[in-house]
């Protein structure tokens, strides 16, 4: 196949491929999307159109006080869209003074029977949501290697969800996925990193977007772009995104269930949970 043909069958398919090299060499890559609330089952055509996978929470998002995703797989799955499945972890606030490894174990076990209520197959990947970013505090670690350890004696992997923009520790900078995967090497990492550059902003590169540019070269998947725009960091892609800072999804009509996260992995089914 042509290099040009190559190109319009993988926009076709909502992937994207690198240029330079021969078809059979290029690594296809696939955006997704996410975020706290269900966008309607109306939307998920549209969405599908660009984007091969979603983002799915297993219990109730960050700020919410319930779980608008809950027994929306199969739908999702029928629009023909793939997953990265996340559990809400606790903030570190909510640790402090308390045995963090049991509530660890705890969630972990939440997050299992979870998954199993919306029908999740054996191997997938379910990412802890870690938002607060640098090295992990001491009950932040406990916390989150009982929750990986719970994760390991059942049917699915343990993935984690964290920054990957260096912070400070001590005389040195060290990402919370560079962290993460040294406290935790069987672990698969999906990072965010909006900071601009690398990331783009708020579009969908015909060329593709390297999920190792993330900040974390291992990255299973890196989120790029967050609805709405850290301001600071993302100064130099500011007219990416829409006047009110947010991120929308192309061609849709901007509202509360159109904007967006975005995500970029090699695979149309990161989590692996079709």
């Amino acid at each position: 196949m042509r290099i040009a043909a190559a190109l319009a069958m993988a926009c076709i398919l909502g992937t994207s491929v690198a240029v330079g090299q021969s078809a059979a060499q290029q690594a296809r890559t696939y955006y997704g999307f996410d975020k706290d609330g269900y966008p309607g089952d109306a939307l998920l055509p549209a969405l599908h159109q660009h984007f091969a996978y979603t983002g799915y929470w297993l219990n109730d998002p960050p700020g919410m006080n319930s779980n608008p995703w809950a027994g929306k797989r199969s739908g999702l799955r029928a629009a023909g869209l793939g997953f990265l499945i996340l559990f809400n972890g606790r903030l570190d606030a909510a640790l402090k003074g308390r045995d963090a490894a049991a509530l660890g174990r705890e969630d972990g076990a939440d997050a299992i029977a979870a998954a199993r209520r919306e029908g999740f197959p054996a191997g997938t990947i379910i990412f802890l949501d870690q938002e607060e970013g640098g090295a992990l505090l001491a009950e932040q670690a406990s916390y989150m290697g009982a929750w990986i350890a719970a994760l390991g004696q059942s049917e699915y992997r343990a993935g984690v969800y964290c920054s990957g923009i260096p912070a400070p520790a001590g005389k040195t900078m060290i990402s919370t996925a560079q962290d993460v995967a040294v406290r935790f090497p069987g672990a698969r990492l999906w990072v965010w990193n909006d900071t601009c550059p690398p990331a783009p902003g708020c579009v969908l590169p015909e060329q593709g977007l390297n999920p190792a540019k993330s900040g974390f070269s291992e990255a299973l998947a890196w989120q790029y772009a967050q609805s709405p725009r850290r301001t600071e960091d993302t100064r130099a892609c500011r007219r990416t995104y829409a006047a009110d800072g947010r991120c929308y999804a192309p061609g849709i009509p901007q509202s509360e269930e159109s904007y967006v996260d975005l995500d970029v992995s090699r695979s149309p089914d990161p989590s692996h949970g079709r």
